[in-house]
This record gives C-alpha cells, structure tokens and sequence, in this order.
C-alpha cells in the first residue's frame, strides 16, 4: 500500500493507513496522510484569499492538517475530511482573528464574526441556500444588527489599496475618494477677512484689485481696460496692497 504515491491510495487505503498510524505514530505514514490531505488544506486556505499572506495562509492550514490527522480516529465512522475540515478552517480564523485585522474591530466584534461564519456554513448546507441576518441572528442568539455588524467587519481582514479603481467599471482610483485638505476653504477665509478692508479703498483700487486678482489681468491689460497708463495701474496696485497689508 505505502509504494503507491499518496495521490492514488484507494480510500480503503488510506482507511488502514490511518489506524496504523494510529496504533504506531510512524511519521512516514503521517507524511503520507498529510500529502495525499494538502490538497484540500490549499483549498480551504484559498477561501480566505489575500495575495499578500497566502503563504501564511498554506502554513497555517498545513499545520492545522497535521493536528487533524493526530487527532483523527478512523474507528468512530466518520469520513477524515468532515473530521478536518472544521479543524483547518477553525486554525484560519483564529489566525484572521489574532493576525489578520487590518482595521481595529472589537475582539466581542471579532469572535462574533468566526460563530457568524460558522453558521453560514452550517445553515447554508441544511438550508440548501445562503440564510438570512434573521435566520443567523436566531442560529447564533445574537440581535440581527449584531450580526449584520459581523457581517460587514469580515471586510476588515484586508485593507483596499488607493491605487485601486473604485469601481470595477471605473477608472478612478480609491485614493481620489480620500479626503483631503482643500485649500479652497482657506482662500475663502482671507477674502471674508479681507472684505471689510477692500470696501474702505477707493474705487479705482478695487477695481485694479478685482482686474488683476479676480480676472487674473496683466497691468498692461488693466491699463487698456481703465483708459490709464501702465505706470499709473503699477502705483495704485502698490498703494492698495499696502493698504491692505497695514488693515490686517
């Protein structure tokens, strides 16, 4: 039986090699369950998929493997993937839970979202459909905001990135989303400060303030436009920036 590869053992096979290693702890057999079980730990870490930790994620459910296996009685007539299943996927939640938070959530918060998803699971496999927050809330005995709560943290795990797009049919990245100091606000502020002043200067300069700040003309440009000379806009503009300047 052991000369075969542990791809192709016949589930008898790999029956008998778990109640030997059961009765012998030989760590070739346990080699051998292992690497004919890895691919379903892959699997279930790939459910928790982040590109950024899946090698933590294939550790932690390859060490869950092996606790699986140790503890596995192939005498009690269960099947050693429903057996190890829950395990492995416990082991990725507790490491979620400890380790994988990029946000802060509440610890209540957190072991309320592993039972939520634990009754995803079990309610969706008696319910042959995805249960509703009524139907979790009355699984878990929790209020159904509660579990909505849970819910939405699960998204907590893995922060977006702001180079991403923010929508799938969008080209604009998160990071354009993200507030950010508009200094619109400030200008908006000085004018107000500066309002009572600019009322108190003579006409002209307000005008030539208006020309040059407001329209963004040149003197030259403001020269023409008032029927004055270039020379004449330079000197009023001057005397009126001093005004303001000794008012504020």
């Amino acid at each position: 039986m052991v000369a075969l590869p542990a791809a192709l053992l016949r589930p008898r096979d790999v029956h008998e090699l778990f109640v030997r290693y059961r009765r012998h702890r030989d760590p070739r057999d346990q080699a051998l369950l292992a690497e004919r079980f890895l691919p379903l730990a892959r699997f279930l870490a790939r459910r928790y998929f982040s590109s950024n930790e899946m090698e933590d994620l294939e550790q932690v459910a390859s060490l869950a493997l092996l606790k699986a296996i140790d503890r596995y009685d192939p005498e009690r007539g269960v099947a050693f993937t429903t057996f190890a299943v829950p395990t492995i996927s416990g082991e990725l939640k507790r490491y979620f839970r400890d380790f994988g938070w990029s946000v802060h959530v509440p610890r209540s918060l957190r072991d309320l979202s592993a039972r939520v998803d634990l009754a995803v699971e079990e309610l969706s496999a008696a319910l042959g459909r995805t249960p509703t927050a009524h139907e979790l809330a009355g699984h878990c005995g929790e209020p159904a905001e509660r579990v909505l709560e849970a819910l939405a943290c699960a998204t907590a795990h893995h922060a977006d990135s702001l180079d991403s797009p923010a929508r799938a049919d969008a080209d604009d990245l998160r990071e354009r989303l993200v507030g950010h100091d508009d200094a619109g606000y400030e200008r908006v502020e000085r004018v107000a400060d500066l309002r009572p002043a600019l009322a108190r200067l003579p006409l002209r300069k307000q005008q030539i303030l208006q020309l040059r700040f407001g329209e963004d003309l040149v003197q030259r440009e403001i020269a023409a436009r008032l029927g004055i000379s270039q020379m004449h806009v330079s000197r009023l503009l001057r005397e009126a920036l001093e005004e303001l300047r000794d008012e504020c």
